[in-house]
C-alpha cells in the first residue's frame, strides 16, 4: 500500500470474491456483508445476470464518449424518467459528480432568473460529496477542514426544521434552490418528520426556487420505494443519484424536470466517461432485475424486520439512545462513541459501519434472505450488548 494515497483508514482485510450478500477474504473466511460498499451492491455481489451483461457488452463496445448517440444511454435515461416522473437525465459517474451536475443547475438557472449571486439553502450533518463544491454544500466541518476557502452561495439551515428555511427565505433574497437529502446518510441515517419534504417543496413552489433531492444513498430502492421522496409525494425539480444505480459500476444520475430541464446546454456542462455503453448496461440491468424480482415491497419489510428484531433485543441494553430506519437504511446511535465495533464485526465476520461517530449503520443488500437477516441480527447485537454492556461496567462508580 505504500504507494497508494492514505485517504483511508482501512480494514486490514482483501476480499477476493463474493457471492450474494456475501464476501470471502484472500484467506477463505466468509464475511455477511451488511454495508454494500457503503449502499452499492444492492443486488449482492456477483449476480449472474449483471456479470453476463457486462461481459457481452464490454466483448462488444465499452466506450464510445457522449460526442455520439448511446442506444443503451438513451434507453436508461427514458427508463429513470419513467420511473421518477422526470424529464430528462445527465449522466456522470458518482454522487458528487451528479450533485456538481444539481449545483450548476441552480446557479445557472438563478443567473438566467436576474439573480447575480445565487444562494443554494444546504442542511447541516448533510453530506453531499468532496469535490470543492460539494464538501462547500456538505454540512461536516470534518470533511472541510483544510479545503478553505470553500465555495460561497449556501445558506445553511438545521436539517428537519422548516422555520429555519422560512427565516433564509425571509432573510435571502439570492436564494434560488434547496438541496436535501431525503434521510441523511452520512450523517446518521437522520430522518425527518412526515410532511417535511412536502413541506420544502411548498416552499420552493412560493418562492420559484428548485427543490434539488440528493437521493445519492436513498435511491434505487434502498428505502422501499425507488426514490425516497416517493414515499412522502413531495416531487423534486432536480435528484441525483449514484450508489446502487449500477451495483457497483460506477455510474451517477442528475435528473431534471420542468425549467430545470432546460437549464443546461451543450457547452455549459459534461463528462467523458458518464453513461458510457457499459455503465448505462450496468445500470439498466439492475433497475430490470429489481422490477423483476419485486424487491422494491422486499426492502421495506426486510427493513421493517430486522429494525424491530434489533429493537427487541436492544431494548435492554444500556446506552443505546435511539433506534431508527427507513426500509434498508438503519441506525442504532449509542450513547458514546462506537468505531472501535467495526473492527470487532470484521473479527466476527459481520460488515458494519459506524458512522457520525456514535452511530452503527447497516446498509444490507435487497437481496437478502430472512436467514442471512437473522445472522446479522443476532451478529450486531451481540457487539453492541458486549461493548455497551462492558462499557458500561467500565464507567460505574
Amino acid at each position: 500500500m505504500q504507494h497508494v494515497m492514505p485517504t483511508y483508514g482501512r480494514q486490514p482485510v482483501t476480499f477476493s470474491h463474493g457471492e450474494g450478500a456475501w464476501l470471502w477474504d484472500a484467506s477463505g473466511k466468509r464475511y455477511l456483508d451488511a454495508l454494500c460498499g457503503i449502499a452499492v451492491t444492492g443486488l449482492g455481489h456477483a449476480h449472474p445476470r449483471i456479470a453476463a451483461a457486462l461481459s457481452e457488452q464490454a466483448g462488444r463496445l465499452i466506450h464510445s464518449s457522449n460526442l455520439y448517440r448511446i442506444e443503451a444511454q438513451e434507453q436508461l435515461a427514458e427508463h429513470l424518467c419513467t420511473l421518477a416522473a422526470m424529464d430528462n437525465v445527465f449522466f456522470c459517474n458518482s454522487g458528487a459528480e451528479a450533485n456538481e451536475a444539481a449545483i450548476k443547475i441552480a446557479r445557472l438557472y438563478g443567473h438566467r432568473n436576474g439573480v447575480s449571486k445565487p444562494s443554494i439553502v444546504v442542511m447541516e450533518q448533510s453530506f453531499h460529496g468532496r469535490t470543492m463544491a460539494t464538501l462547500s454544500a456538505t454540512g461536516s466541518r470534518k470533511v472541510q477542514a483544510g479545503f478553505e476557502p470553500l465555495l460561497a452561495g449556501f445558506a445553511r439551515v438545521p436539517y428537519n426544521d422548516i422555520g429555519a428555511v422560512e427565516l433564509a427565505a425571509a432573510n435571502n433574497p439570492d436564494i434560488v434552490a434547496i438541496l436535501v437529502e431525503p434521510v441523511q446518510g452520512e450523517g446518521g441515517i437522520n430522518i425527518p418528520e412526515d410532511g417535511y419534504l412536502a413541506a420544502l417543496r411548498n416552499i420552493c413552489d412560493r418562492n420559484n426556487w428548485l427543490l434539488m433531492l440528493d437521493e445519492v444513498q436513498t435511491g434505487t430502492g434502498r428505502t422501499g420505494a425507488w426514490f425516497a421522496h416517493q414515499l412522502c409525494g413531495a416531487a423534486p425539480d432536480v435528484m441525483t443519484l449514484a450508489k446502487g444505480l449500477g451495483n457497483g459500476f460506477p455510474i451517477g444520475a442528475c435528473l431534471a424536470r420542468g425549467a430545470a430541464a432546460n437549464v443546461l446546454q451543450p457547452g455549459s456542462h459534461g463528462s467523458t466517461f458518464g453513461g458510457n455503453p457499459l455503465a448505462s448496461v450496468a445500470a439498466l440491468t439492475t433497475l430490470s432485475i429489481i422490477e423483476e424480482e419485486n424487491l422494491l415491497p422486499r426492502a421495506a419489510a426486510l427493513g421493517n424486520e430486522i429494525a424491530r428484531a434489533l429493537g427487541t433485543r436492544l431494548c435492554d441494553v444500556p446506552g443505546i439512545q435511539q433506534l431508527r430506519h427507513k426500509g434498508l437504511m438503519i441506525a442504532i446511535e449509542l450513547e458514546q462513541a462506537c468505531g472501535e465495533l467495526v473492527a470487532r464485526g470484521l473479527e466476527a465476520g459481520l460488515l458494519i459501519n459506524v458512522t457520525a461517530d456514535r452511530v452503527v449503520r447497516l446498509l444490507p443488500p435487497l437481496i437478502m434472505t430472512d436467514e442471512q437477516a437473522q445472522i446479522l441480527v443476532d451478529g450486531v447485537a451481540g457487539l453492541i450488548t458486549t461493548f455497551s454492556t462492558t462499557s458500561a461496567t467500565e464507567i460505574a462508580p
